[in-house]
């Protein structure tokens, strides 16, 4: 049972920075996390993810370069920090949860939070 909650989500300029937060209930050291964004109109897509441990690391080909995942056991906190930040960037941003294993793929995890919008302008 992990409740998640993301925060941090804002307007920025194009090229600005953002940093995300998703706070878990509970101790989530057998869990791996991601990111996942939904724009209107479209699917919700695989951004990135982390192993338990924090150890492996996955990334969208769209984010590679410019995101990254990071976790914080001990605070039950993942991130994902945003940097040169584009328009097509701007989304609903989902974190999500489940046993043991990095996925990539919605279907793949079991606990999601609510979202947290992030609008990028130029």
């Amino acid at each position: 049972q992990v409740t998640l909650v993301e925060s941090g989500g804002g307007l920025v300029q194009a090229g600005g920075s953002l940093r995300l937060s998703c706070a878990a209930s509970g101790r989530t050291f057998s869990y791996a996390m991601a990111w996942f964004r939904q724009a209107p109109g479209k699917e919700r897509e695989f951004v990135a993810t982390i192993s338990t441990n924090g150890a492996r690391t996955s990334y969208a080909d769209s984010v590679k370069d410019r995101f990254t995942i990071s976790r914080d056991n001990p605070k039950n906190t993942m991130y994902l920090q945003m940097n040169s930040l584009k328009p097509e960037d701007t989304a609903l941003y989902y974190c999500a949860a489940r046993q043991y294993y990095i996925g990539f793929r919605v279907n793949e995890y079991d606990y999601w939070g609510q979202g947290t919008q992030v609008t990028v302008s130029s």
